[in-house]
């Protein structure tokens, strides 16, 4: 493509590029869920970060009917397991997924080294599945030692992922660099080193940069909003440490991929663990934000070190919205009004009512349950695409958390 002083260049060869939200998508990543949903009980629900026992076939019908949506936008759909199983075909890419396994402590040495050589032993699309699935002890039919000895029949060899449904949280791109992220919970550690197998090994996307990496500071990709062309917002809470927003913010300036970082506190709390389950962008000058924080939410703003200087440059706190606006270069940043009560306010934001895919600028996704978000969504003048979400929504995530873009069109 050609290049002017308005549009941003892109690295040649570059798979992917991405510079806000509401670019029209060209390409995502999903994961269709399987059988590592399965793998939930009443007993492990909590500890695998769901919060409910969801009907498997059920949200692969759900899940299904999404990525048909998208496709009949014209998004090509890429699924994490089809890309996985291509990069695993590279031994680099199965030692690195393999080593991360084995760097779960309840193994201990003796299983440790059975686990390590039975995952050795699999296809690509083997590893894939055990990487995702998991293994149970009543399935490792060559078990030993102690700590094997000590499990119980339904306990895990190798935990599963049924969170890898959510692929924004464990890499983002950054126009045409990839970030993959340090996720907090150990329950989705793995998650990240498989974006990472994907980023670095797979055939197509070998060659992309890396911004950010699975062994540092906490940092996921719920939390990262690009508002726009150089303008990028970090939620620091529950999931998102500072010092991962602030490593982000520098890499990002060296980079030259941002020119401000607004940095926003959030409540640690499951029902707002990442800032994208507080506000989505659905067009270039708005945004769907939870009522209940909108007057109270916060940011700090980062920009790049002046002159000899080495620190980040970090403004007092300010309200985000006017903070966001003036980082955009805009007049003010439109808020979509639900007019909802806070009760109600509290249950379509628990149900991922701001947690909206936008494919182009005012067109969302979202799901269909949140009747009096979609309609005030409508009446501000975006169009919406409904998607049902009864099952895929029990593990507290909404189509953005289900997505991650790797090409839109320039903003």
């Amino acid at each position: 493509m050609t290049t002017d002083a308005s549009t941003p260049s892109i690295r040649a060869g570059s798979a992917g590029y991405v510079d806000s939200e509401v670019g029209r998508l060209r390409t995502v990543m999903l994961h269709r869920p399987g059988a590592e949903l399965s793998r939930l009980t009443p007993r492990n629900n909590d500890r695998l970060l769901f919060d409910g026992v969801p009907w498997v076939s059920r949200a692969q019908d759900e899940h299904d009917a999404f990525a048909e949506a998208l496709r009949t936008r014209g998004v090509t759909v890429h699924y994490l397991t089809d890309l996985l199983t291509e990069a695993l075909e590279s031994p680099d890419a199965r030692k690195l997924t393999i080593a991360e396994v084995l760097t779960d402590p309840q193994l201990g040495t003796d299983l440790g080294d059975i686990v390590g050589a039975h995952l050795e032993t699999l296809s690509p699309a083997e590893l894939t599945s055990a990487l995702i699935t998991g293994i149970s002890r009543t399935e490792l039919a060559d078990g030993a030692g102690l700590a094997f000895a000590l499990m119980a029949d339904q306990d895990f060899v190798v935990p599963p992922l049924p969170n890898v449904l959510f692929t924004r949280d464990s890499s983002v791109w950054v126009r045409d660099r990839v970030a993959v992220t340090s996720m907090t919970m150990p329950a989705r550690h793995r998650e990240s080193t498989l974006t990472h197998a994907i980023w670095s090994h797979h055939p197509e996307y070998a060659g992309t940069e890396h911004l950010y990496n699975d062994d540092l500071e906490p940092l996921e990709g719920g939390d990262v909003l690009l508002l726009g062309p150089g303008v990028v917002a970090i939620g620091v809470g529950e999931r998102t440490a500072p010092a991962g927003a602030e490593r982000l913010s520098r890499n990002m300036f060296e980079a030259g991929l941002a020119h401000t970082v607004l940095v926003v506190p959030i409540a640690q709390d499951r029902a707002t663990m990442h800032l994208d389950t507080v506000c989505t962008m659905v067009d270039v000058d708005a945004m769907i934000i939870y009522p209940n924080v909108a007057d109270t939410l916060t940011a700090f703003t980062v920009t790049a070190p002046d002159g000899a200087q080495t620190q980040l440059r970090v403004s007092r706190r300010e309200p985000f919205l006017p903070a966001a606006a003036a980082a955009l270069g805009i007049e003010k940043m439109r808020t979509i009004s639900t007019g909802l009560d806070p009760v109600t306010a509290e249950r379509e934001q628990w149900d991922d009512g701001n947690n909206t895919l936008c494919i182009a600028p005012r067109v969302a996704v979202a799901y269909e349950r949140n009747l009096v978000t979609n309609a005030a969504l409508e009446r501000a003048g975006i169009e919406v695409i409904r998607i049902a979400g009864s099952e895929l929504g029990s593990g507290r995530g909404g189509p953005r958390c289900m997505s991650c873009p790797i090409k839109r069109d320039p903003g």
